[in-house]
Protein backbone atom coordinates (compact mmCIF):
# COMPACT_ATOMS: atom_id res chain seq x y z
CA UNK A 1 0.00 0.00 0.00
CA UNK A 2 1.38 3.43 -0.95
CA UNK A 3 2.12 5.80 1.92
CA UNK A 4 2.67 9.52 1.65
CA UNK A 5 5.57 11.08 3.55
CA UNK A 6 4.81 11.86 7.16
CA UNK A 7 6.52 15.25 6.95
CA UNK A 8 7.18 17.67 4.09
CA UNK A 9 10.43 19.63 3.89
CA UNK A 10 9.99 23.16 2.55
CA UNK A 11 13.27 24.44 1.11
CA UNK A 12 13.92 28.00 0.01
CA UNK A 13 16.44 29.24 -2.57
CA UNK A 14 16.34 32.98 -1.83
CA UNK A 15 18.82 34.48 -4.32
CA UNK A 16 17.86 34.78 -8.00
CA UNK A 17 20.23 33.71 -10.77
CA UNK A 18 22.74 36.42 -11.68
CA UNK A 19 21.23 36.73 -15.17
CA UNK A 20 17.63 36.64 -13.93
CA UNK A 21 15.51 39.69 -14.64
CA UNK A 22 13.23 40.28 -11.70
CA UNK A 23 10.37 42.77 -11.95
CA UNK A 24 11.34 46.30 -10.81
CA UNK A 25 9.42 45.92 -7.56
CA UNK A 26 11.43 42.81 -6.61
CA UNK A 27 14.98 43.28 -5.35
CA UNK A 28 17.52 40.48 -5.68
CA UNK A 29 19.14 39.91 -2.29
CA UNK A 30 22.93 40.22 -2.26
CA UNK A 31 24.22 41.42 1.11
CA UNK A 32 24.75 38.98 3.97
CA UNK A 33 22.35 40.96 6.15
CA UNK A 34 19.60 41.01 3.50
CA UNK A 35 19.89 37.30 2.80
CA UNK A 36 20.03 36.37 6.47
CA UNK A 37 17.01 38.49 7.40
CA UNK A 38 15.09 36.96 4.51
CA UNK A 39 16.05 33.39 5.45
CA UNK A 40 15.06 33.97 9.08
CA UNK A 41 11.64 35.16 7.91
CA UNK A 42 11.35 32.09 5.68
CA UNK A 43 12.25 29.79 8.58
CA UNK A 44 9.53 31.37 10.70
CA UNK A 45 7.07 30.80 7.84
CA UNK A 46 7.91 27.08 7.63
CA UNK A 47 11.14 26.59 5.66
CA UNK A 48 13.41 23.95 7.20
CA UNK A 49 16.25 24.14 4.64
CA UNK A 50 17.93 26.97 2.71
CA UNK A 51 19.84 26.52 -0.55
CA UNK A 52 22.77 28.95 -0.76
CA UNK A 53 25.58 29.56 -3.27
CA UNK A 54 28.95 31.11 -2.44
CA UNK A 55 28.55 34.51 -4.11
CA UNK A 56 30.02 37.99 -3.78
CA UNK A 57 28.14 41.29 -3.60
CA UNK A 58 27.81 41.30 -7.40
CA UNK A 59 26.05 37.93 -7.32
CA UNK A 60 29.04 36.18 -8.90
CA UNK A 61 30.13 32.79 -7.62
CA UNK A 62 33.51 32.95 -5.91
CA UNK A 63 35.93 30.74 -3.99
CA UNK A 64 36.14 33.02 -0.94
CA UNK A 65 34.02 31.56 1.87
CA UNK A 66 34.07 34.61 4.14
CA UNK A 67 30.84 36.13 2.83
CA UNK A 68 29.09 32.74 2.80
CA UNK A 69 30.18 32.08 6.40
CA UNK A 70 29.12 35.55 7.51
CA UNK A 71 25.65 34.92 6.09
CA UNK A 72 25.40 31.65 8.02
CA UNK A 73 26.58 33.40 11.21
CA UNK A 74 23.65 35.80 10.93
CA UNK A 75 21.14 33.09 9.98
CA UNK A 76 22.08 30.86 12.90
CA UNK A 77 21.64 33.65 15.42
CA UNK A 78 17.89 33.14 15.11
CA UNK A 79 17.20 29.79 13.42
CA UNK A 80 18.66 26.30 13.14
CA UNK A 81 17.49 25.93 9.52
CA UNK A 82 19.44 23.31 7.53
CA UNK A 83 22.17 24.88 5.36
CA UNK A 84 22.44 23.43 1.86
CA UNK A 85 25.42 24.34 -0.28
CA UNK A 86 26.02 23.54 -3.92
CA UNK A 87 28.35 21.83 -6.37
CA UNK A 88 26.59 23.72 -9.14
CA UNK A 89 27.60 26.98 -10.74
CA UNK A 90 28.76 27.66 -14.26
CA UNK A 91 30.84 25.00 -16.00
CA UNK A 92 33.73 27.45 -16.44
CA UNK A 93 34.52 27.28 -12.72
CA UNK A 94 37.03 24.67 -11.54
CA UNK A 95 35.75 21.51 -9.87
CA UNK A 96 37.18 22.77 -6.57
CA UNK A 97 35.48 26.16 -6.87
CA UNK A 98 32.15 24.56 -7.63
CA UNK A 99 32.17 22.63 -4.35
CA UNK A 100 33.83 25.20 -2.08
CA UNK A 101 30.65 25.54 0.03
CA UNK A 102 31.14 22.05 1.49
CA UNK A 103 34.28 23.27 3.27
CA UNK A 104 32.12 25.49 5.51
CA UNK A 105 31.61 23.25 8.59
CA UNK A 106 27.94 24.24 8.96
CA UNK A 107 27.00 23.08 5.45
CA UNK A 108 25.00 19.90 6.01
CA UNK A 109 23.84 18.97 2.53
CA UNK A 110 24.73 20.07 -1.00
CA UNK A 111 23.11 19.85 -4.40
CA UNK A 112 24.94 17.42 -6.71
CA UNK A 113 24.16 17.51 -10.43
CA UNK A 114 23.97 13.99 -11.81
CA UNK A 115 25.01 14.55 -15.41
CA UNK A 116 25.56 16.97 -18.25
CA UNK A 117 22.58 18.65 -19.88
CA UNK A 118 21.73 21.37 -22.37
CA UNK A 119 20.95 24.66 -20.67
CA UNK A 120 19.70 27.35 -23.01
CA UNK A 121 22.19 27.59 -25.88
CA UNK A 122 25.02 25.92 -23.97
CA UNK A 123 25.92 22.71 -22.19
CA UNK A 124 26.04 22.36 -18.42
CA UNK A 125 28.97 19.99 -17.95
CA UNK A 126 28.91 17.41 -15.15
CA UNK A 127 30.86 14.31 -16.23
CA UNK A 128 30.98 11.09 -14.22
CA UNK A 129 34.61 11.78 -13.16
CA UNK A 130 33.46 15.25 -12.03
CA UNK A 131 30.63 13.72 -10.01
CA UNK A 132 32.97 11.18 -8.39
CA UNK A 133 35.30 14.01 -7.38
CA UNK A 134 32.44 15.95 -5.76
CA UNK A 135 31.12 12.87 -3.98
CA UNK A 136 34.56 12.34 -2.45
CA UNK A 137 34.70 15.98 -1.35
CA UNK A 138 31.24 15.77 0.19
CA UNK A 139 32.18 12.57 2.04
CA UNK A 140 35.42 14.14 3.29
CA UNK A 141 33.47 16.99 4.88
CA UNK A 142 30.53 14.82 5.97
CA UNK A 143 28.09 16.65 3.72
CA UNK A 144 25.12 14.68 2.36
CA UNK A 145 24.35 15.03 -1.38
CA UNK A 146 20.97 15.91 -2.82
CA UNK A 147 21.05 14.41 -6.31
CA UNK A 148 19.78 16.90 -8.92
CA UNK A 149 18.12 15.13 -11.86
CA UNK A 150 17.45 16.98 -15.13
CA UNK A 151 17.03 13.96 -17.42
CA UNK A 152 15.98 10.29 -17.27
CA UNK A 153 19.51 9.08 -18.05
CA UNK A 154 20.73 10.53 -14.76
CA UNK A 155 18.80 7.88 -12.85
CA UNK A 156 20.98 5.30 -14.59
CA UNK A 157 24.10 7.20 -13.52
CA UNK A 158 22.90 7.18 -9.91
CA UNK A 159 22.37 3.40 -10.05
CA UNK A 160 25.85 2.92 -11.50
CA UNK A 161 27.53 5.10 -8.85
CA UNK A 162 25.59 3.38 -6.07
CA UNK A 163 26.73 -0.02 -7.35
CA UNK A 164 30.31 1.30 -7.32
CA UNK A 165 29.83 1.82 -3.59
CA UNK A 166 30.51 5.55 -3.49
CA UNK A 167 26.91 6.53 -2.76
CA UNK A 168 25.42 5.65 0.60
CA UNK A 169 21.81 5.59 1.74
CA UNK A 170 19.62 7.50 2.24
CA UNK A 171 19.65 8.59 -1.39
CA UNK A 172 18.09 12.03 -1.76
CA UNK A 173 16.63 12.45 -5.26
CA UNK A 174 15.57 15.86 -6.54
CA UNK A 175 13.81 16.31 -9.88
CA UNK A 176 14.52 19.64 -11.59
CA UNK A 177 12.09 20.47 -14.41
CA UNK A 178 11.61 23.57 -16.53
CA UNK A 179 15.22 24.41 -17.40
CA UNK A 180 15.56 25.57 -21.00
CA UNK A 181 17.06 22.71 -23.03
CA UNK A 182 16.30 20.05 -20.42
CA UNK A 183 13.05 18.35 -19.40
CA UNK A 184 10.06 20.72 -19.48
CA UNK A 185 7.86 21.36 -16.47
CA UNK A 186 5.33 18.66 -17.30
CA UNK A 187 3.46 16.67 -14.63
CA UNK A 188 3.39 13.62 -16.92
CA UNK A 189 7.19 13.59 -17.10
CA UNK A 190 7.42 14.04 -13.34
CA UNK A 191 5.15 11.02 -12.83
CA UNK A 192 7.37 8.94 -15.14
CA UNK A 193 10.51 9.96 -13.25
CA UNK A 194 8.92 9.07 -9.93
CA UNK A 195 7.85 5.67 -11.28
CA UNK A 196 11.49 4.80 -11.97
CA UNK A 197 12.71 5.32 -8.41
CA UNK A 198 13.73 2.35 -6.25
CA UNK A 199 11.12 1.33 -3.70
CA UNK A 200 11.36 3.27 -0.47
CA UNK A 201 13.07 6.30 -2.05
CA UNK A 202 12.26 9.85 -1.07
CA UNK A 203 12.46 12.72 -3.49
CA UNK A 204 12.04 16.43 -3.96
CA UNK A 205 11.02 18.80 -6.72
CA UNK A 206 12.28 22.08 -8.20
CA UNK A 207 10.24 23.96 -10.81
CA UNK A 208 12.57 26.33 -12.66
CA UNK A 209 10.73 29.39 -13.92
CA UNK A 210 7.86 28.77 -11.50
CA UNK A 211 4.98 31.20 -11.97
CA UNK A 212 2.35 29.32 -9.98
CA UNK A 213 2.07 26.41 -7.54
CA UNK A 214 0.32 23.90 -9.81
CA UNK A 215 3.33 21.60 -10.29
CA UNK A 216 4.33 21.87 -6.66
CA UNK A 217 0.82 20.71 -5.75
CA UNK A 218 1.14 17.87 -8.26
CA UNK A 219 4.49 16.84 -6.78
CA UNK A 220 2.99 16.71 -3.30
CA UNK A 221 0.17 14.59 -4.66
CA UNK A 222 2.72 12.20 -6.18
CA UNK A 223 4.55 11.79 -2.88
CA UNK A 224 7.32 14.41 -2.85
CA UNK A 225 9.09 14.79 0.47
CA UNK A 226 10.75 18.11 -0.41
CA UNK A 227 9.43 21.11 -2.31
CA UNK A 228 11.40 24.28 -3.03
CA UNK A 229 10.42 27.89 -3.62
CA UNK A 230 12.32 31.16 -3.80
CA UNK A 231 13.70 33.76 -6.19
CA UNK A 232 16.25 31.31 -7.63
CA UNK A 233 13.39 29.25 -9.06
CA UNK A 234 10.70 31.83 -9.87
CA UNK A 235 7.99 34.08 -8.51
CA UNK A 236 4.27 34.77 -8.88
CA UNK A 237 3.56 37.43 -11.53
CA UNK A 238 0.06 38.10 -10.16
CA UNK A 239 1.61 39.15 -6.83
CA UNK A 240 4.01 42.04 -7.61
CA UNK A 241 6.81 42.36 -5.08
CA UNK A 242 6.07 39.03 -3.38
CA UNK A 243 8.88 38.14 -0.99
CA UNK A 244 10.62 34.83 -0.39
CA UNK A 245 8.93 34.70 3.00
CA UNK A 246 5.54 35.07 1.35
CA UNK A 247 6.39 32.32 -1.15
CA UNK A 248 7.32 30.02 1.73
CA UNK A 249 4.09 30.94 3.53
CA UNK A 250 2.06 30.08 0.43
CA UNK A 251 3.90 26.76 0.17
CA UNK A 252 3.25 26.07 3.86
CA UNK A 253 -0.45 26.86 3.43
CA UNK A 254 -0.59 24.48 0.45
CA UNK A 255 1.16 21.69 2.36
CA UNK A 256 -1.26 22.01 5.28
CA UNK A 257 -4.31 22.32 3.05
CA UNK A 258 -3.45 18.93 1.52
CA UNK A 259 -3.33 17.32 4.95
CA UNK A 260 0.46 17.12 5.33
CA UNK A 261 2.63 18.27 8.22
CA UNK A 262 5.65 20.53 7.78
CA UNK A 263 9.04 19.15 8.83
CA UNK A 264 11.11 21.03 11.38
CA UNK A 265 14.83 21.52 10.66
CA UNK A 266 15.74 18.54 12.85
CA UNK A 267 13.10 16.38 11.17
CA UNK A 268 14.58 17.44 7.81
CA UNK A 269 18.02 16.40 9.07
CA UNK A 270 16.66 12.97 9.96
CA UNK A 271 15.07 12.55 6.52
CA UNK A 272 18.22 13.65 4.68
CA UNK A 273 20.56 11.76 7.00
CA UNK A 274 22.62 14.87 7.73
CA UNK A 275 22.93 14.63 11.52
CA UNK A 276 26.70 14.86 12.09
Amino acid sequence: MYRYPEKIIIAVAPVAHVVAKLPPEMKNLLSAVEIAEDVIGCAKAGASMVHLHVRNMHGEQVQDLSYFSRTIDLIHKETDIVIQGSTGGVSELSLEDRCVSVKEPRTETASLNMGSVNFGEGVYINTLPDIRFWIEELAKHRVVPEMEIFDFSMLTSIKRLYEEGIFKKPLNYNFCLGFSGALPADPGLLAQLVSRLPEGSHWGFVHEGMRDFKLIAAALGMGATTIRVGYEDGYLPEAPGISNTQLVQKAADLVKSLGFQIATPNEARKIFGTLK
